[in-house]
Order: structure tokens, then sequence, then C-alpha cells
């Protein structure tokens, strides 16, 4: 089931203000930028986020999953926790580096 249009409009609103905010529509998931940096992955009407050690304190008891198919283990976000989102947010902001720019094929 892919995601719908509602989830990852919502999931857009409730980080909105943590820094520039775009999704991108990915086989019908969705990755959300913070910064131009990849910090959600939106699978299945579902938030997931990357298991990194800056975030053992925050997710310590969070729920795990594999977004999809393949994929390595992620921490389960729960979006309607305002307070939790904003501390994930600005702990992977903080961390994840922005991505490589990718080379124009001639």
């Amino acid at each position: 089931m892919a995601t719908s249009n509602e989830t990852i409009e919502y999931v857009a609103e409730c980080v909105a203000g943590l820094g520039a905010i775009r999704y991108r529509k990915m086989f019908g998931e969705y990755l959300v930028y913070v910064n131009d940096k990849p910090i959600l992955l939106v699978c299945d009407n579902c938030v997931f986020v990357k298991i990194l050690s800056c975030l053992d304190a925050a997710m310590a008891g969070a729920e795990r999953g594999f977004p999809y198919v393949g994929a390595k283990e992620h921490y389960v976000l729960d979006i309607d926790d305002a307070d939790l989102t904003r501390t994930v947010v600005a702990a992977l902001e903080a961390v994840t580096p922005l991505p490589k720019p990718k080379k124009r094929k001639k």
C-alpha cells in the first residue's frame, strides 16, 4: 500500500518550522528533506528514521520496523508526538550530510 497524499502532507505540516521542508515521491513512497538533507522516510503511511546512536536516548523503547522489503531496520517515529518529532529531526539534521550532487551524463 503506497503512502497517501494526505499522509505526506500531514507529515510535512508536522515538521514545518524545523527548516526548509520538501518531499520527493520515490517508488510510491516519500523521502522528506529538511534543509535539503534526507531525514524522514514515509512508507505505507508510516514514518521511519534511521537507527543512529544520536537517537538512542530519544527513541529508547520506540517501535522498529522495515520500511520496505530489503531495507535495514528503522525506528518508527510517532509523528503525532510534536516534542519527539522536533528532537529527532533536529538530531538527524545535525548529523546528516547533504547529498552529493549527481554528475550530469554527457
